[in-house]
């Protein structure tokens, strides 16, 4: 089966993905596709460089991810014109990952993207999970895993749909505030109802 599997920025996704793939899921990780459809010598990379300008290169000319992050992330008309560069090439190899995972014959197979909703793909992939958090556990979160100031992880979040909007497109939430081992939990009941469901 196909799932989707969304939240907030800094809500615990990553956690929740590592979880089913424990479990046996195949996780088809978005931002690992966004980061490979602009290494050096793409063309997602020749688009990025167009829009923003050579700044945003390293010297081996691989993409500075955090000096572009913090030129859109401080701007919105930057973030959207970057998400036109971006999505569409996501999505085409994203399609190309998960025809071949689910032909291999996974259990389930999980695509792992913060942007589904935003991007009108919900419902793309159902059931959609949807990992929540309180937006001070996302700041603090975002501060210590960027090492950001309260003020830019404020600013990434605020860039970002609110987490209750996600939350009203999904088929299952799961509450990440909690202990690790309170999210273990939840996944588990969450991969029983899922793989059960499809066993029936």
């Amino acid at each position: 089966m196909l799932v989707g599997l969304t939240g907030g920025i800094a809500c615990g996704k990553t956690t929740v993905a590592r979880m089913l793939a424990a479990r046996g899921a195949r996780i088809i990780d978005a931002d690992q596709v966004s980061r490979d459809v602009v290494r050096k010598g793409t063309e997602g990379l020749r688009a990025l460089v167009e829009a923003f300008g050579a700044d945003i290169l390293r010297e081996d000319g691989e993409l500075n991810r955090p000096k572009l992050g913090a030129m859109v992330f401080s701007g919105h008309a930057d973030l959207e014109q970057l998400n036109r560069i971006i999505h569409p090439l996501v999505a085409a190899e994203s399609l190309r990952q998960i025809t071949r995972a689910l032909g291999e014959g996974a259990p389930m197979v999980v695509y792992d993207a913060a942007l589904l909703v935003e991007t009108g793909r919900a419902d793309d992939f159902r059931p959609l999970v949807v990992v929540a958090a309180s937006e001070a556990n996302q700041r603090v979160r975002l501060m210590a895993r960027n090492e950001l100031t309260t003020l830019e992880a404020q600013q990434r979040i605020d860039s970002q749909m609110p987490v209750a909007e996600k939350i009203a497109q999904a088929d299952y939430v799961i509450h990440n505030d909690g202990s690790v081992d309170d999210t273990e939990e939840r996944v588990a009941q969450l991969w029983d109802t899922l793989v059960g469901e499809t066993e029936r």
